[in-house]
């Protein structure tokens, strides 16, 4: 099945297509990844409102329509698709291949739902149970409530969505070395910006974080949210985000935390990942080595056991790869530091839908698939210390797991005025 799961994100071959011979491609391969699930009767799209901006995507349909009644989507596993819409909004879904139903008062949009499902016993929808997957859960409990009303079992949906939201075709691929590519050299430019910087002018975590953005604009990449600088204590702050005002400066003995993200602006671009740490002074303190080398240990023992079982072909679940990686931490006695999951999934988005690295926050029971790609980022946070992160984005292919935005760190940048 895994081999399988790799063809189904094809929109370069798509693009050629016109517009209804794409649609039911898409469908078909839809069809033939619900008949991949055992015991699947289909896959029910809902939305109200643009609560579900999976669906969107998934049956590329325009993010931008005009809805504001809930319409429906049923693909059996086997047979022709139904469309239910409001009769005020009959053309949402003109683009999508299948029979066309309407309704108008609550109860028959609740009649025609039952006789849609009639011969269902078990569907797919954007629904987590216990919400352990928060990205996936879309539909309300109402809904979820309606459908189960029917005599109709909800399972989640997320492997499915994995296949379509998170697999990358190839140029998405090429626009990810580009970003990654890009965001190396400008941490090399940072750092060494700082060290120019500081005999110049004040430097600051605010004046830091707006350099970053002027070489991303500079290389034509964008981010959706400013990137992090962070000094000192700031550091073990994971989410710290610097502001005009109150901007800590930056100064000779300053442990020195970036992490950028950042893709190309075209459609279907994705994204890149990384954070890098540094320090200001040619003699980084025994003490952030320590702790930066566990960092690095335990995320390289994450990506060894990811690369090892991709060439093996047994790609692991998320929550493996975070057990392997957290282990190294506690090992060194600073699990009580490290406070978030190892990594997330990477696509259009910087926290992507698919398989997050994530034994804490969630058990992510979803199987890493080839075609995606993924953070490994973990860290150890001292409170009114510092705190240390290394992160690198993993993509999977069909036999290995490859790191690009060579070469990673593996040791703090000491950062040196030019005349030191």
């Amino acid at each position: 099945m895994i081999v399988q799961w790799y063809r189904f994100r094809n929109d370069v071959m798509m693009t050629a297509m016109d517009a209804p011979s794409r649609f039911s491609a898409r469908v078909s391969r839809i069809q033939q990844a619900i008949r991949d699930q055992p015991g699947l009767d289909g896959w029910l799209f809902y939305d109200f409102r643009h609560l579900d901006p999976i669906a969107y995507r998934v049956l590329l349909l325009d993010p931008s329509l005009h809805v504001t009644r809930r319409w429906y989507y049923w693909i059996p596993a086997q047979g022709a698709p139904i469309k239910l819409q409001h009769r005020i909004e009959p053309h949402v879904l003109d683009d999508l291949p299948g029979e066309a139903r309407s309704y108008v008062s609550w109860r028959e949009q609740q009649q025609s739902l039952g006789a849609i499902l009639q011969s269902a016993k078990r569907i797919a929808m954007q629904y987590s149970p216990m919400n352990a997957i928060p990205y996936l859960s879309r539909v309300d409990a109402g809904t979820i409530d309606l459908v189960r009303s029917l005599q109709v079992e909800v399972v989640t949906s997320a492997d499915l969505v994995q296949q379509f939201e998170a697999v990358w075709d190839e140029m998405q691929l090429a626009s990810h070395r580009v970003a990654a590519e890009g965001l190396r050299a400008i941490v090399d430019e940072a750092f060494a910006w700082v060290g120019t910087s500081l005999a110049e002018r004040r430097l600051t975590e605010y004046g830091l974080q707006q350099f970053i953005l002027s070489r991303m604009q500079a290389r034509d990449l964008v981010t959706s949210s400013p990137p992090i600088a962070a000094v000192n204590a700031h550091s073990a702050d994971p989410h710290y985000g610097p502001s005009l005002e109150g901007s800590a400066p930056i100064q000779q003995g300053d442990l020195v935390l970036i992490d950028l993200w950042a893709k190309q602006p075209g459609r279907g671009a994705v994204y890149a990942d990384i954070t890098w740490t540094g320090f200001v002074g040619r003699s980084v303190p025994a003490r952030h080595q320590e702790v930066f080398q566990i960092v690095r240990q335990a995320r390289d023992a994450a990506v060894t056991f990811v690369q090892s079982r991709a060439q093996a072909g047994a790609f692991p679940y998320g929550w493996e790869v975070d057990d392997v990686c957290r282990q190294v931490i506690q090992d060194a006695g600073y699990g009580k530091y490290f406070v978030h999951r190892t990594g997330h999934s990477i696509g259009e988005e910087v926290h992507g839908n698919g398989a997050n690295i994530d034994n804490l926050e969630t058990q992510d029971a979803r199987r890493l698939l080839p075609g995606t790609c993924f953070s490994i980022e973990p860290g150890i946070y001292l409170p009114e210390e510092f705190g240390i992160r290394s992160e690198l984005d993993v993509y999977l292919s069909s036999h290995d797991a490859v790191v690009h935005g060579q070469p990673v760190q593996t040791e703090i940048i000491p950062i040196v005025a030019p005349h030191m």
